[in-house]
């Protein structure tokens, strides 16, 4: 039988890496991280500008399916205060925005019974929100039907929903951007044509 010490060095084992290992296994995480990332990062991106611009079209829908189902007319506006007891039209899009009952259609929520009936905080600071001539509200009447333009302000017609990366093909061809459409009659839709959007004004 060999000696205590000869037995005890063969049955050692050795744990860990070589070198080799370690450098391929470095290269494979970096080659992985060089793909992955980025795409990640895409994916946030159109995952945020997809959320704004989806809340902004349910918007629309509750308050024309509201504004029938009450008779009375609702109004969906920007407020910079949407999510406090005052709030209020005012502000921009980005600031957020509230959907109210207008009992007496001027825009102004400021009457017993003019209910909010949904509010939006603030978007994403990587985001905003562009809408033809600055438009911030967009009214129905008792029918479900838009009300156009009220007292001389613009109703809204399109809304370019817009990041860091603007206008450009993303993914499956289409617009990283999205733009929300609106008829006078209160149809919304939103899409991600890039000479759409451009139209529109594109995105700044």
């Amino acid at each position: 039988m060999p000696p205590l010490y000869i037995v005890l060095m063969n049955i050692t084992k050795q744990h860990g890496f070589t070198v080799y290992e370690l450098l391929i296994t470095m290269l494979v995480v970096g080659v992985i991280m060089t793909i992955g990332v980025p795409n990640f990062a895409a994916l946030t991106q159109n995952s945020r500008i997809s959320g704004t611009a989806n809340d902004l079209l349910g918007s629309f829908h509750l308050a024309r399916s509201e504004a029938a189902r009450s008779k009375a007319n609702v109004t969906l506006c920007a407020s910079s205060n949407s999510l406090t007891a005052q709030a209020a039209c005012g502000g921009t899009f980005d600031d957020g925005w509230i959907i109210f009952v207008d009992l007496n259609g001027d825009l102004i929520r400021d009457g017993e019974g003019e209910n909010i009936l949904r509010a939006y905080p603030a978007i994403p600071q990587s985001i905003n929100i562009v809408t033809n001539g600055g438009a911030a509200y967009f009214g129905f009447s008792p029918s479900g039907l838009g009300r156009g333009d009220v007292g001389g302000e613009t109703a809204i017609q399109t809304a370019r929903i817009c990041d860091g990366r603007g206008n450009v093909v993303a993914g499956g061809g289409s617009s990283a951007a999205r733009i929300l459409v609106v008829t006078p009659i209160g149809r919304a839709s939103v899409l991600r044509d890039v000479a759409q959007i451009t139209a529109a004004g594109g995105c700044p």
